[in-house]
């Protein structure tokens, strides 16, 4: 691709030329490509007139899908349920809707008929029919007979917060596991929603004349749901062996990358935290950055070399989400498992959020349903609390009040404030796993020490009679291999 190219698609995405003496990463060129195309969906046109050609021209208006937000408040204050529609909202607009309004009722657990209470489903459908809305957004995961009782009340589409995820997550997709993935966890979702109407649920029968039918209506006796489910199943089998060849390949990739020695470093949290931002800010990867849920789903690896000499890779993973589907969690193990096979997790959280506390017991709840299903154990983990320059102070010393001082680091991605002090906490965990060793190298053997300061933290280095006497820090089995070289040495 052309300089020109890239000049026009971020042109598209910022309204204004690129910078001439800049390449833009792949993650501008991602951004410019989603932004360009929400400029088409939210355009406004008129109608006009051809003068030239005496033609008349009309343009239509290109209108977003309207939306109205439901919820059930069951527990908690007013704030957190607040928190949680708002957080549904923003689920609502970055699957490219429109929220025109939003209520909640408070009940002790969701109506097993409606989702809410005959009342509010009266009051739901003048709002529908004032607003005109297109689609009701329910923040639950409704059952098939819940979706079917609120549908046929309202008389217009009713979906759930799992169906607006698996959404989401579809129009993010962008590699072939990616895809594949959402749609397993599509198909598994429907699976167990799939409903008939009418006629569809009729089944063949046998039998005589006149008790089921007679003559012509004899048959297996299958459904047309049970026929939908038949086809489903058959897909899900078809994309669950796509799936396990892919993760052969994301394996032989992972195990190339631990023989390596170099230092692996997930990067998870909650959807929106500044993940991707952070390694932005650590490595200069230039990796999409968007200020919008899910914006990041296909893990990003980058290798990058901190203060101290010493390479690491960073891999950026999806973030979660409170209630994060069932489905999803199943279908992205292979994905997610990334953070179990690190050398060191950093947990994002987001600090300008009311309850970042909710945040990091979503997150340790997906993590552990992760571990306790691999049998493997979690990674280390330093607590970052990003976005400090957005954050309430009174939510930072409840932060500070509730969170291991020596386990979290306050940093701000977009003005670098405190990443730092959080890269000489990474440079301090990973020093306390090597061995501190001096070897005694001939000079013959430049290779040894050019593979030392590659995969070594070199503290200090001089030239003797011998060879190069270097005192370093070395991962455990590189040290082991270099035995023959040790001249004297201590763990620290």
């Amino acid at each position: 691709m052309t300089k020109e190219t890239h000049d026009v698609l971020l042109a598209q995405a910022f309204g204004e030329p690129a910078p001439s003496s800049q390449e833009p990463t792949t993650g501008d060129l991602d951004l410019a490509e989603r932004n360009a195309f929400r400029r088409v969906t939210r355009e406004t046109t008129i109608r006009a007139e051809d003068t030239t050609d005496g033609y008349e021209v009309e343009y239509r208006k290109l209108r977003l899908e309207q939306v109205v937000l439901v919820g059930v408040w069951t527990e908690g204050t007013v704030a957190e349920v607040e928190a949680t529609m708002s957080e549904l909202a923003a689920l609502t607009e970055t699957a490219g809707a429109e929220v025109v309004e939003a209520l909640y009722q408070k009940r002790d657990k969701p109506d097993p008929g409606t989702y809410i209470g005959s009342g509010k489903v009266n009051e739901l459908k003048d709002i529908v029919a004032a607003t005109g809305a297109d689609t009701v957004v329910c923040d639950g995961e409704l059952t098939p007979g819940q979706l079917s009782a609120l549908e046929r009340a309202l008389n217009t589409k009713v979906i759930d917060r799992t169906m607006l995820i698996l959404d989401i997550f579809a129009q993010h997709a962008k590699s072939k596991e990616g895809k594949a993935q959402v749609s397993l966890a599509q198909l598994e979702y429907l699976y167990t929603h799939t409903r008939g109407w009418g006629g569809n649920l009729s089944r063949q029968a046998g039998g005589r004349a006149g008790s089921n039918g007679g003559v012509g209506l004899r048959g297996p006796g299958e459904t047309k749901i049970e026929t939908d489910r038949r086809r489903i199943r058959t897909q899900m089998a078809l994309l669950r062996k796509e799936l396990k060849a892919m993760k052969t390949a994301r394996e032989i990739k992972r195990s190339r990358r631990a023989s390596s020695t170099i230092p692996q470093i997930a990067i998870a949290g909650y959807t929106n935290a500044g993940k991707s931002s952070l390694i932005n800010a650590m490595t200069g990867a230039g990796v999409l950055v968007e200020d919008a849920l899910f914006a990041t789903l296909d893990p990003t690896t980058r290798r990058a070399e901190l203060a101290d000499g010493r390479q690491v890779v960073f891999t950026d993973t999806v973030g979660f989400v409170r209630h994060l589907p069932t489905q999803l969690v199943e279908a992205f193990k292979s994905t997610l498992e990334e953070v179990l096979s690190a050398d060191l997790m950093l947990h994002v959280v987001d600090g300008s959020d009311p309850f970042p506390l909710k945040q990091i017991e979503a997150v340790n709840a997906v993590i552990y349903d992760i571990v306790k299903e691999t049998g493997e154990d979690a990674p280390p983990e330093i607590i970052v609390i990003n976005k400090i320059d957005q954050a309430d102070p009174l939510v930072l010393a409840e932060l500070r009040h509730a969170l291991d001082r020596d386990n979290v680091v306050y940093v701000s991605a977009k003005t670098g404030e405190g990443i730092d002090e959080l890269t000489t906490r990474v440079e301090l965990f990973l020093n306390s796993r090597d061995e501190h060793v001096q070897l005694l190298i001939p000079f013959t053997r430049g290779d040894v020490v050019d593979r030392i300061h590659t995969q070594g933290t070199v503290r200090s280095e001089e030239y003797t009679g011998e060879g190069t006497l270097v005192d370093v820090r070395l991962p455990a089995s590189i040290a082991a291999e270099l035995s023959e070289f040790r001249v004297s040495g201590e763990d620290t």
